[in-house]
């Protein structure tokens, strides 16, 4: 699969010596669907704009389609749409002539067409000629989207798209992005809701404290770093977990009705049979079990603290 983003050792700090990315290396794949994860102040932000050209690198270089972002400016903004953070949008300008003003900057003559397929897919064409004053935070997230896509970009960067969004509205917003997947627009996404990441993503990179501790597919993520637990639950209550099963490092929850036993996905003997032979034998009767994969968050946190 070809790069369509390729970032090299770079590097950004600022006045006063705060440098906010540590030699970032990165390829970002034609058509997929990319998850930044990172806590406040990881280096997020600054990392999408060093892309789309608003923030110069110290050190190191991005091409967007071939175009190096600081060379060929120009040529390489003009592929990418940008969805930030903050509702920088005109308040007395109508959502229809928001999308018509974006087109123009980037040098493409209007296209209704377009409009108005943009605009019905987030839900805004009976909004169309609103004036953005009168819309709701939701709403007018939806059209700073709206507006990124309105030059027909390759490439679209959402930071933090959700952010102050409802659960339904998040979810049409999800479509939308899977969508655009579809037609072939890559997209890259910052996120604090971690259950974003886990329904849309292809991978997911973690960045923290200005560098990327890892970029890995979701899946593969998940497998390799995820636990499962495996939960008993009782048939009577027990006060302590016998000698005989301590090597299995089992957790008895609160009101002595559930045992817990974490094991490694990975490993090819997880040790479960052998458990559940040593628990009979102790003594110990169970009514039901079930296991849990760890979540996405889970791994996140752990890895954080590891860092």
């Amino acid at each position: 699969m070809s790069a369509i983003i390729s970032i090299k050792n770079l590097s950004k700090t600022y006045e006063g010596g705060f440098q906010a990315l540590k030699d970032i290396n990165l390829d970002i794949n034609k058509g997929e669907i990319i998850a930044l994860l990172g806590p406040n102040g990881a280096g997020k932000t600054t990392l999408i704009s060093a892309i789309c050209g608003i923030v110069t690198p110290t050190a190191g270089t991005i091409t967007v389609g071939g175009y190096d972002i600081q060379k060929d400016y120009r040529a390489a903004r003009s592929l990418i749409g940008l969805v930030p953070q903050e509702m920088l949008i005109e308040t007395f300008e109508s959502v229809t002539g928001v999308m018509e003003f974006s087109r123009g900057l980037f040098g493409k003559g209007k296209d209704p067409a377009h409009v108005e397929k943009v605009l019905k897919s987030l839900s805004l064409w009976d909004k169309r000629n609103n004036k953005l004053m009168t819309l709701s935070g939701g709403m007018k997230r939806r059209v700073l989207i709206g507006k990124a896509l309105a030059h027909e970009p390759d490439i679209l960067f959402l930071d933090e798209p959700t952010a102050g969004v409802d659960v339904e509205l998040r979810k049409e917003m999800w479509n939308t992005i899977r969508d655009l997947k579809q037609a072939g627009v890559t997209v890259i996404l910052t996120t604090h809701y971690i259950e974003e990441a886990e329904e849309m993503a292809d991978r997911i990179g973690v960045i923290d404290h200005g560098e990327i501790i890892l970029v890995e597919e979701k899946k593969s993520l998940m497998q390799k770093l995820g636990e499962k637990n495996l939960k008993l639950h009782l048939k009577e209550k027990i006060n302590s977990i016998p000698e005989s099963l301590a090597n299995y490092n089992l957790q008895l929850n609160a009101d002595g009705m559930e045992l817990l036993y974490s094991y490694d996905v990975q490993q090819e003997d997880t040790g479960i049979t052998a458990l559940l032979d040593h628990i009979e034998e102790a003594g110990i009767q169970y009514r039901d079990l079930e296991t849990k994969q760890s979540s996405l968050e889970e791994i996140f946190v752990n890895l954080v603290k590891k860092q």
